[in-house]
């Protein structure tokens, strides 16, 4: 057996016809390798096709053990009516759909798996791929000539992206956590420079570039390695991939590079579920709120859980809601769906415990936008704005806290937030990292099981001062859209607006529990107890997982150090905007 395409087997077991390795050409004549499960026989069929850079051959268990262990152990529904045999990172299980009547069609993405060619994350070359493989599966014998597309993050950013190409045979798709503004939502939160694309870069895709070879795992199934059957050496491996790391640090500004690999709502037409996670802050939930805001078609869900990324796209809950979207239209199902509500949220209350409830739109119509200020004088927040003061703290340090009094009476967040802050610097430049966060009566912080961090915080936001500008006619209140177009450094000393968004959030506050908004110069970490899996866990880095911002070229002490001055009061009225949600009767 060879790494070439094409010359791949065919298998069946557990009621499907497996073929692996199978070519599917591209215009360039790269040829990429996908495994495809369908039903035996030449069965018509929709497809639900992957394409994405892990090894479409890496098993699960394997590449993402701890993850796998964790989600079965507290969700065993997972690994029910399942061998598991066939489970791979982030992709549909092949052995829960193909019985309902559906292919599954992953494709190793070009550079990666088994799949020749060079590396180039999210560009529109491998947007230009995923169309082309969408088109081929709609071709087969087996296909009904209805594709879908759907997985988790990777495989969530380029449906954004392949949705703009407009692939005549992509019927819908279920963007699950991806991004899709790859300069806001991904590598430079607020103009900051976010060290996770890279290092996930080297750990998740170079470690199975094609060329690995038999440095990599083997597919159990195949004998053959999960990263092609050649031995490229080093230098070369390194000319077959974009250096990514090198163009995050190079380019601080929103350029076409960044845009290219963005999506471009006018052109999403497709039909979709966008599911987003209130723990996914710095990857995985702003892209797919925006998507259900902004994109073009009127055929959108918009659905919103809690807990680890990778967990209820794998439940009952997740496969349930997947089908029904799918079996609607890719099936022709004339099951409901389009007819109930158009946004699903899993509302949040401390101790992990998510209320579901059916809403219309997004953000909620009844919200009531509730602005609470800053006072500096006693670092509180407070309904009415207080006379003129200021708090200073180290431009790198943890900075200040403010805190609203213990609620009085149940109270619900639930929404985007904003915050417009009054700020000086010492120097040229300032970076504030906003994090909301929630303490008990016992002062005790309340966290969440983040998407890629066991201890979340409540919600974030980021901005750098000189990338304050914005763009007035994307802005709302509750969500400032700044242009990351030009640089306005400070003059030290010379007090300046900026208006900071902070992503969509939920959380019940309950009775003696207070609001506390952290105004810092660095990434927020919790310093609690760390649960077992929190401290074996690779991303757990006490609080914001692997979405740091601490690179020293990005930062440098002489532009970011110094202190920062928070003004208050009088003409400098900070204030912090809150989505304060009023009971409701059920949606209908």
């Amino acid at each position: 057996m060879t790494s070439t395409p094409g010359n791949g087997s065919s298998d069946q077991a557990g009621g499907m016809q497996i073929d692996w390795d199978v070519a599917i050409a591209m215009d360039d004549g790269i040829e990429l390798c996908a495994d495809v499960f369908r039903p035996p026989g030449n069965v018509r069929v929709p497809a639900i096709v992957s394409y994405g850079p892990y090894a479409k051959g890496l098993v699960f268990q394997e590449g993402y053990g701890p993850q796998w262990d964790k989600m079965v152990s507290g969700h065993p529904d997972v690994a029910a009516g399942s061998s598991n045999r066939y489970q791979s990172w982030e992709v549909v299980d092949p052995e829960k759909w193909v019985p309902h009547g559906y292919a599954c069609v992953r494709v190793d993405s070009r550079g990666a798996g088994r799949s020749p060619g060079v590396v180039d994350v999210w560009s529109p070359r491998e947007a230009q791929d995923l169309a082309a493989c969408i088109e081929w599966a709609a071709a087969q014998p087996w296909c009904s000539g209805k594709v879908g597309v759907n997985g988790i993050s990777y495989y969530a950013i380029n449906q954004w992206q392949v949705a703009g190409r407009g692939p005549e045979h992509l019927a819908a798709m279920i963007p699950w956590e991806g991004c899709a503004d790859f300069y806001r939502d991904c590598c430079r939160h607020g103009g900051i420079l976010s060290e996770f694309p890279a290092n996930w870069y080297r750990r998740q895709v170079e470690s199975v570039q094609f060329g690995v070879g038999t440095r990599s795992p083997v597919n159990p199934h195949t004998g053959r390695h999960v990263a092609g059957d050649v031995d490229l050496p080093e230098d070369e491996l390194a000319r077959n991939r974009v250096d990514l790391a090198g163009e995050l640090r190079t380019r601080d500004l929103d350029d076409p590079w960044y845009q290219e690999r963005s999506a471009d709502w006018s052109k999403v037409t497709t039909p979709f579920l966008s599911a987003a996670n209130w723990g996914g802050q710095g990857l995985h939930p702003r892209g797919n709120f925006e998507g259900f805001v902004q994109a073009r078609t009127e055929e959108k869900w918009l659905e919103v859980h809690g807990l680890e990324h990778w967990t209820h796209f794998y439940t009952d809950y997740g496969v349930g809601l997947q089908r029904r979207f799918f079996d609607h239209y890719l099936k022709g199902e004339r099951n409901g769906w389009d007819e109930g509500p158009r946004v699903r949220l899993n509302v949040r209350h401390p101790g992990e415990r998510f209320v579901p409830r059916d809403e219309h739109e997004w953000p909620l119509a009844r919200t009531r936008w509730t602005a609470v200020y800053l006072d500096a004088a006693d670092q509180s927040l407070r309904a009415e704005p207080g006379g003129p003061s200021s708090v200073t703290y180290d431009a790198l340090g943890d900075g200040v806290d403010f805190s609203l009094p213990p609620v009085a009476e149940e109270t619900e967040l639930t929404g985007p937030m904003a915050a417009t802050l009054y700020v000086s610097s010492s120097t040229a430049d300032a970076d504030l990292f906003l994090v909301v966060r929630v303490f008990d009566p016992e002062g005790d912080e309340v966290t969440f099981a983040g998407a890629l961090d066991p201890n979340t915080p409540v919600a974030q936001g980021w901005l750098r001062a000189s990338h304050r500008h914005l763009d007035a006619d994307r802005s709302e209140p509750w969500r400032p859209y700044h242009t990351h177009d030009r640089r306005e450094p400070l003059t030290p000393g010379d007090i300046v607006r900026l208006d900071v968004e902070i992503w969509p959030t939920s959380i019940v506050v309950p009775p003696g529990y207070r609001v506390v908004l952290s105004v810092r110069g660095r990434d927020y970490e919790y310093r609690g107890p760390l649960s077992e899996f929190a401290k074996t866990f690779y991303y757990a880095n006490r609080g914001v997982g692997p979405f740091t911002h601490s690179d020293p070229v990005d930062r440098p002490d002489d532009v970011f150090g110094g202190q920062v001055t928070v003004h208050t009061g009088g003409d400098h009225r900070s204030s912090l905007l809150l989505p304060v949600v009023p009971a409701a009767a059920a949606v209908s």
